[in-house]
């Protein structure tokens, strides 16, 4: 990125960084040869202290600790007697030529070769510190001369070349320092940049993430500094703007459910009219009819008006019973009819259903097996339970084929109980076996009208499980169709 945050930072860290290392380095050569200079003459003020508060008179007056000092400042002594004939203590090999040198500078003859970088005269002992150039070997010196307390002379000297040496080896050393510190700290300084930057990167995403509402999005970096402050403002504020998104979502979703509530409602009133005038026609056309031939007097003798009028009392009780099954249903499916939960023995229930619709299923020949002797103890409305249980056993004895077979039975799975009644007979067709549940639908309409159905009796089957929050459903199998729904179990 041409205007990279990241960029602006380590360009200008380095930039810095190389700008302050180049200015030590011109410090370095312009002063370094200097500040060594001014530390050598101290080194030279401390070895004349050293000698002054000695009071040597002979070599054998010199410590050894002093004989280190001078070896390790690389300094040569010379230290004569007061009338600069005789020499006390040396260390150096140079000490004859250092003596006439000191003989020449004490008597003035060396004047033109030497300039007083410092002097200081006592009550008792005075010094010169110098540059001296010795012309014969082209050699610089840095060197103190001065009178002690006892009267004899001394010459130290230190050689300057050493000096601008070791500035120059110290100013190479440090100028390929700073090449590696400029290219090291560099790296850094990308490294360190990088991980200021990151934050704002991902800032950055976040923010472009939050403008396509993907509320998910979360700053997860931390910190305490300012940018940490903005991440959490950042992940309030996507908190804040999904909340509100999600209550105009929901109030969006409700209103269309509101709309497609009220459309289901109307196409289920219109649904409604046209099944139960359909339903309704029929018995209301033969008791009509037959109410006109009882009137008209068409057939005189006692036995046709009796037929008569056990059609229309047959009519009339379909009609009443259709009724009465749609008020059923229709308190079922707006909630209308209190649901009460409660614990029970379910095979106790279906025994029951099986003994009140005992002249039923002699009627129709039917073998129906229960194999469940021990108690099965669920939870639900045992009321409707039981409506459930007549309902699946009335119709599979309407649709009773074959083997004459009706199977009833009770597993346990994962703490739910499954209740089936199979019978033998037809498979229900696939593409209606879903249709089913749906009111007035008839799968086989003249045998529906033959028994006197109305289409309704597994529409209340799954009103009833829908209210227990349970399941219900039906299976094809070879030989006939098991039907089945589930209860909570009771431990």
């Amino acid at each position: 990125m041409k205007y990279s945050v990241k960029r602006k930072i380590a360009v200008t860290f380095i930039a810095v960084m190389s700008a302050a290392l180049l200015a030590i380095a011109l410090l370095n050569y312009a002063f370094l040869g200097t500040y060594y200079t001014y530390q050598k003459v101290d080194t030279l003020k401390q070895a004349w202290n050293t000698l002054n508060q000695m009071n040597i008179q002979n070599s054998g007056d010199v410590p050894s600790a002093f004989t280190q000092f001078c070896s390790t400042n690389n300094l040569k002594v010379v230290v004569v007697n007061s009338v600069l004939d005789q020499r006390i203590y040396r260390n150096t090999i140079d000490s004859e030529v250092m003596q006439i040198r000191l003989a020449g500078i004490v008597l003035g003859l060396e004047q033109q070769n030497t300039r007083v970088l410092e002097k200081s005269e006592r009550e008792d002992c005075s010094y010169e510190i110098q540059n001296f150039h010795e012309t014969t070997m082209n050699i610089d010196y840095l060197q103190l001369v001065g009178q002690l307390s006892n009267e004899n002379y001394c010459m130290i000297q230190y050689p300057t070349d050493s000096i601008d040496d070791a500035a120059a080896i110290s100013n190479q050393f440090y100028t390929y320092v700073g090449i590696v510190t400029i290219i090291a700290g560099a790296v850094v300084i990308w490294i360190v940049a990088s991980r200021i930057v990151r934050p704002i990167k991902e800032l950055t995403d976040i923010s472009k993430r939050m403008a396509a509402l993907d509320f998910d999005a979360r700053y997860v970096s931390g910190g305490e500094d300012e940018i940490g402050e903005l991440g959490n403002n950042f992940n309030s504020m996507s908190d804040k703007l999904e909340l509100a998104i999600s209550e105009l979502k929901t109030a969006n979703a409700e209103l269309q459910k509101d709309i497609e509530k009220k459309t289901q409602i109307d196409e289920m009133r219109r649904e409604f009219l046209s099944n139960v005038t359909h339903e309704l026609k029929t018995p209301l056309a033969l008791i009509q009819g037959y109410a006109e031939g009882l009137k008209d007097n068409i057939n005189e003798d006692q036995e046709s008006r009796d037929f008569y009028c056990d059609v229309i009392v047959d009519e009339a009780s379909k009609m009443n019973e259709m009724v009465k099954k749609l008020l059923n249903l229709n308190q079922l499916e707006f909630g209308n009819d209190q649901v009460t939960m409660e614990r029970f023995d379910l095979a106790e229930v279906i025994r029951g259903v099986l003994q009140s619709s005992g002249i039923l299923i002699e009627q129709k020949k039917a073998k129906v097996v229960f194999n469940q002797s021990d108690a099965v103890m669920v939870w639900g409305d045992e009321f409707k339970v039981e409506e459930v249980i007549t309902n699946y056993l009335t119709n599979a004895l309407n649709h009773l084929d074959y083997d004459h077979v009706i199977e009833i039975s009770c597993r346990t799975e994962n703490n739910v109980v499954v209740t089936t009644v199979f019978n033998t007979g037809d498979p229900i067709p696939e593409e209606d076996i879903d249709k089913i549940w749906i009111k007035f639908y008839k799968v086989d309409k003249a045998r529906t009208r033959e028994y006197g159905g109305s289409g309704i009796g597994l529409s209340i089957v799954k009103a009833i499980m829908d209210s227990l929050n349970q399941k219900c459903g039906a299976d094809n199998y070879e030989n006939g169709v098991a039907f089945w729904f589930t209860l909570e179990k009771s431990s």
